[in-house]
């Protein structure tokens, strides 16, 4: 038991200071679309009768085109929520990093109606902080180690925990002393909202290795089927709409959520239009699968099948996040955070006063006078 306590003590607080900051950043994110709808300026379609048929992308790419002659059209996202595109555009073929031109444009209309700003507004800082520290993949790794050592915790207080509150009826609060009562408010706490810390723990850690996975299954994927085309010239895609339309047909349980062109960039094929479906369901939003379709002939076309652990990272990742059940599923989620914050507090504050104790105790001892008797 002792080694138990030693390991949930040293656990928690290594990974004390960065579950702060998660749990700080974190709370925010939840209500990351409300938030971002509230304080961005976005650019919005305007009102037109319902059922107005919308035009192909091939046009809608095309007005982009125009705009910005110069630029290689990258990819296109589809808005799921209003009829807009976004035509994302870059100087070179092979796109650098803060040189994107986002162009929105009305699928009805073909009209561009503004570009994205390429800042960063508050919720991206946020995310940013969240993700990787501002650090890029060293930082995602590190907090991830970060949430593999706060899974010890969790298990290590668990252990800690169980024969402790054999001898108390559960929910029992004393309040013979300040830290006698925050100890148990520590210990109903985490023991309440342990299941929830626990899967958001492990589910961030796997989310940290997002950009590895994504790395290893390209690599053990992508060379055989691009094999064929190597050497061969960028394919012009002789209809973006005709690809769409062949997936769509192909896979109508899934919805058109971007389409990649032809590309040498790592997230692209040469010789393919790459169209990115993902599920109909608020949980099945999130899980994204790739379609390979030849720019010169939509009806041939590949679907490269995904593995076991980018599948488990697509799940792990509305379960972090909390956002398949729509808003009150946020609220219990922001409420198990702030929760979780409080176990965060009060168990630096068990740690810092158990030791203060400690000392004052030994120098008690030490100042107390010494009686030697006859």
């Amino acid at each position: 038991m002792r080694l138990w306590i030693q390991v949930h003590t040293w656990t928690s607080l290594i990974s004390m200071i960065f579950l702060l900051m998660l749990c700080l950043t974190g709370l925010p994110l939840i209500f990351h679309d409300e938030i971002s709808h509230y304080l961005e300026d976005e650019i919005s379609a305007p009102a037109m009768p319902p059922g107005t048929p919308v035009l192909p992308l091939d046009r809608l790419i095309a007005s982009a085109r125009q705009q910005l002659p110069e630029q290689y059209v990258m990819f296109v996202a589809v808005k799921e929520t209003e009829p807009l595109v976004v035509v994302a555009m870059s100087p070179t073929a092979i796109p650098v990093p803060g040189q994107f031109h986002r162009l929105t444009v009305d699928t009805r209309t073909g009209v561009v109606l503004g570009e994205e700003p390429p800042r960063q507004d508050v919720m991206d800082i946020i995310l940013r902080m969240h993700r990787d520290m501002f650090t890029g993949l060293p930082g995602e790794l590190f907090l991830g180690l970060m949430g593999l050592v706060f899974a010890a915790s969790i298990v290590s207080g668990v252990v800690v925990y169980w024969p402790f509150m054999r001898r108390l009826q559960f929910g029992t609060v004393r309040d013979r002393s300040t830290r006698l009562k925050w100890l148990d408010m520590h210990n109903l706490l985490g023991i309440v909202t342990v299941s929830w810390t626990l899967a958001v723990g492990v589910t961030g850690t796997i989310n940290t290795l997002a950009v590895p996975l994504f790395d290893l299954w390209r690599a053990q994927t992508m060379p055989a089927l691009l094999a064929p085309y190597q050497g061969k010239p960028l394919a012009e895609a002789a209809s973006v709409e005709a690809a769409v339309d062949a997936v769509r047909t192909a896979f109508p349980d899934r919805l058109v959520a971007s389409v990649t062109m032809p590309t040498t960039a790592r997230f692209g094929s040469p010789q393919h239009v790459i169209v990115w479906t993902k599920g109909r369901t608020p949980f099945t939003a999130r899980m994204f699968t790739p379609v390979m379709v030849d720019a010169r002939d939509s009806a041939k076309m590949v679907a490269p099948q995904l593995a076991w652990y980018l599948r488990a990272l697509q799940v792990s990742r509305p379960l972090h996040f909390g956002d398949y059940g729509g808003l009150p599923l946020k609220i219990i989620w922001a409420l198990l955070d702030v929760i979780t914050i409080i176990v965060l507090c009060s168990g630096l504050y068990l740690w810092a006063a158990k030791r203060w104790g400690s000392k004052r105790r030994l120098a008690s001892v030490v100042a107390a006078p010494v009686t030697v008797s006859p």
